[in-house]
């Protein structure tokens, strides 16, 4: 009877005539109308213990009718579709006190519409930002001592207009006693009630707030009037406390940037510096301050963070680099059109370069940890086998592509290499330049024609690839289309050509420089990967294993956890002790290595001993990495 009855109604299924989906509603394009209002947008930052903000939000509309809300997806300096979307929550929209039902729209997620009814000249809006509870679920912004408040998370807005035109009233309600640092003014204060004077979402969006119970404020300059801060909030009030002569070299920085760009686009700049073990790190930039988050020791353990040191410049770079002198294809009119990447080579390639220099110019790192960590990059991509496939230019698509996502094989996969390998390709282009015009030009004249352009000017300039072009051809003519097309599209080796150009050669020794020594500990890793061709994490579990090297050749991936080594229980001491033993023998390196629940022994036919990168000078070139690296007055 059962199996009688279950045919009948499959029967009856089959037949049953197919009830049509309805059609999203079509979203406006964007368009050149003015905005008939100003949003207002009030956040609730208070609830540190369930970790989440909550909005309050009114938005003016022009009529009854259909309306898209969109929520930011196109994140700038993400370069990507990565607005979190996801954590928005408890969204309720009313007009007059009524309730006004919302749909998402089935095209896109980011975007909920809404029938406005008749009579109503705005909406009103709640919902919660339900920020991370822990890195599992993405950056944790907010801790019980102090909060990273991205308004890009916080507000809604409406579709078909440019970001530009929409003006936004922000305000924002902070935990009792807290302080903070952003680029947005303050209209008035009541308590722990900030309301900012009204700007266009395209400003709000790009003036984020690092907030905390330990603040300090440090004025480290100014550039033609407009002064530069560090805003630091920390975990604890001692880790604000900086030495004179750190300071100074953060004062230099600002110098050592200002003789670089000869110029400036803004009428002050924030460092939001967050020094914190429970705050995610960051580092993101904005025209007029910078997301930078790093360890709490930044300043008390100085000694160690020589590697966080590149933080500050890299983002500083990027007011002139990526904010005011943005690629085309990355200026786009609001946070729902898709980007282009096509020229993170230059927006990232060419900040990653003058970022370590300007760290080794002001002093923030010495001369020898610069050439240090140009060795550890040299290397990285020197063994770069991704490259045999993959050119430099494929991975600007890498932002969508990936989500910066961990990956598997990155030196088969390669991921974002624009970043370093773009550094190499601008240190190429420099000494080039250099060795051309007898040391009386350099990629400086080009930062300043190209980036420090119409100093004081707010507004983006954007560019195109001919126009990349043409800048290097007015500082010096070469064919530099050619000389960056066959770096960007080639497959050949690694460019290395700027170090030997610099006076440099990449060589390698047995024991690892002072620098790598101090970037390895905060990573918490034991670097083998130009001998074995492996990176131990915690617990001696593999966090890298490079593509068709001797581990991977033996069957290693990352995540097999080492138990012992030759016999003994594993330690990153013990492994460089068999590595040593073994060079020059033919006794292979035994591992006992654990695979999810198996356990399996694996040898390793090397005898080269250790190798990490250091870079050596060549006497027979003009040391030109040298003068690259010297500060400038």
């Amino acid at each position: 009877m059962r199996l009688r009855l279950f045919a009948a109604v499959a029967a009856t299924c089959l037949v049953a005539p197919a009830v049509a989906l309805a059609a999203p509603a079509p979203i406006p394009p964007v368009s050149e109308a003015s905005f008939p209002g100003r949003i207002t947008l009030k956040v609730d930052a208070t609830d540190l213990d369930h970790k989440i903000f909550k909005v309050e939000e009114t938005i003016p509309v022009a009529g009854p009718g259909p309306l898209t809300l969109f929520y930011p997806q196109w994140l700038p300096g993400n370069h990507g579709p990565t607005g979190p979307v996801d954590k928005l929550a408890g969204l309720m929209i009313s007009a007059g006190g009524q309730p006004v039902p919302w749909t998402r729209s089935s095209a896109n997620v980011h975007a909920f519409q809404v029938e406005v009814p008749p009579g109503t000249d705005h909406l009103d809006l709640s919902f919660e930002f339900l920020s991370p509870l822990d890195t599992t679920q993405g950056r944790v912004v907010m801790t019980p001592a102090l909060l990273d408040l991205q308004w890009n998370t916080l507000v809604l807005y409406p579709a078909g207009y440019r970001a530009s035109a929409i003006e936004v009233a922000p305000q924002v309600v902070l935990p009792a006693g807290w302080k903070f640092g952003t680029a947005l003014e303050v209209d008035e204060a009541q308590g722990d009630a900030t309301r900012f004077k009204p700007v266009s979402l395209e400003v709000l969006v790009d003036s984020p707030m690092f907030a905390g119970r330990n603040f300090k404020r440090v004025a480290i300059g100014a550039m033609g009037g407009a002064p530069v801060n560090l805003d630091i909030v920390a975990d604890k009030p001692e880790q604000l406390e900086a030495k004179p002569e750190q300071i100074e070299l953060h004062k230099a920085l600002v110098r050592q940037a200002e003789a670089l760009f000869d110029g400036h686009h803004f009428n002050h700049y924030d460092f939001l510096f967050g020094l914190s073990d429970q705050m995610s790190g960051i580092g993101l930039e904005h025209h007029r301050s910078s997301e930078d988050g790093t360890t709490g020791g930044y300043f008390t353990d100085w000694d160690k963070n020589s590697g966080a040191r590149a933080l500050l410049p890299h983002e500083f770079t990027h007011s002139w680099d990526g904010k005011f002198r943005r690629p085309a294809d990355l200026a786009t009119p609001n946070y729902n059109t898709p980007m282009g990447d096509s020229l993170l080579w230059v927006y990232e390639g060419q900040t990653q370069y003058w970022g370590e220099v300007l760290t080794a110019r002001s002093g923030l790192r010495s001369k020898e940890d610069e050439l240090d960590a140009l060795a550890l990059t040299a290397a990285a991509y020197d063994h770069r086998t991704g490259r045999a496939w993959r050119a430099l230019q494929d991975t600007t698509n890498d932002p969508v592509a990936v989500m910066r996502r961990p990956e598997g094989w990155r030196s088969w996969q390669r991921s974002e290499d624009y970043y370093s390998e773009g550094l190499l390709v601008w240190l190429d282009a420099d000494t080039l330049i250099r060795e051309r015009t007898g040391g009386h030009r350099s990629l400086n004249d080009f930062a300043r024609s190209f980036f420090g352009r119409d100093n004081g000017v707010w507004t983006v300039a954007s560019y195109t690839f001919e126009d990349v072009v043409a800048a290097l051809n007015a500082v010096t003519p070469y064919d530099w289309a050619s000389f960056l097309r066959e770096r960007l599209d080639g497959h050949a080796k690694a460019p290395l050509d700027g170090l030997a150009r610099g006076g440099y050669r990449l060589v390698y020794r047995d024991t690892p420089s002072n620098y790598q020594k101090l970037t390895d500990a905060a990573r918490k890793v034991a670097d083998f990967a130009y001998s074995l061709g492996l990176v131990v994490g915690k617990e001696g579990k593999l966090v890298d294993v490079e593509w068709d090297g001797i581990a991977y050749r033996a069957g290693l991936v990352p995540g097999d956890q080492l138990i012992a080594v030759n016999g003994d229980a594993y330690s990153d001491e013990g492994l460089k002790a068999a590595v040593k033993a073994a060079k020059g023998t033919t006794t292979p390196i035994e591992l006992i290595v654990k695979v999810g629940d198996r356990y399996r022994i694996v040898r390793l036919d090397y005898h080269d001993g250790l190798r990490y990168p250091r870079l050596e000078r060549d006497p027979g070139q003009r040391p030109r990495l040298d003068d690259i690296l010297a500060p400038k007055e």
